[in-house]
């Protein structure tokens, strides 16, 4: 995939092995049951799939579990509010908006704060309905409010 705000390509990336099913030693119900709890305690899916691949030995929660780190969370409903790859975004601008009011004069930071927060508009666009509400906005000031 193409980069949004350079005019790099952006094609290098780590791939997976062809199977996993074999590597994985630990049970289909101890993962679940790891995934639960890590989820109840509020850690994003993605650092679930770090924590069981650096201590329990997991490669692959798709392989161990049979679905996706999502399609789990879902079935247990115990999905997060909102789309952790959002909440990075909405992090990043509130930490640059901070910045600039210091900096006033900070322009390179200012134009990043635009492709940031055109970033945030776009996934917005995209999870609205899903698993945004539909009428769901990004305003900086409520945007705080929810990072904090």
């Amino acid at each position: 995939m193409a980069r949004m705000h350079t005019r790099k390509k952006g094609r290098s990336r780590s791939r997976k092995p062809a199977s996993t099913a074999k590597w994985v030693k630990v049970s289909k119900e101890k993962v679940s049951e790891a995934v639960e709890k890590l989820a109840k305690e509020g850690v994003p899916p993605a650092k679930i799939g770090l924590i069981l691949r650096d201590q329990h030995g997991v490669p692959s929660v798709k392989a161990a579990l049979g679905m996706s780190l999502d399609k789990f969370l879902k079935e247990k409903q115990l999905q997060p509010k909102y789309p952790q790859d959002l909440l990075d975004l909405v992090k990043t601008a509130v930490g640059m908006r901070r910045h600039l009011k210091e900096n006033k004069k900070d322009t390179l930071n200012r134009m990043h704060l635009q492709n940031v927060e055109s970033k945030i508009n776009r996934l917005v666009r995209y999870y609205r309905g899903k698993k945004l509400p539909s009428n769901w906005k990004y305003v900086p000031e409520e945007a705080a409010l929810l990072v904090k």
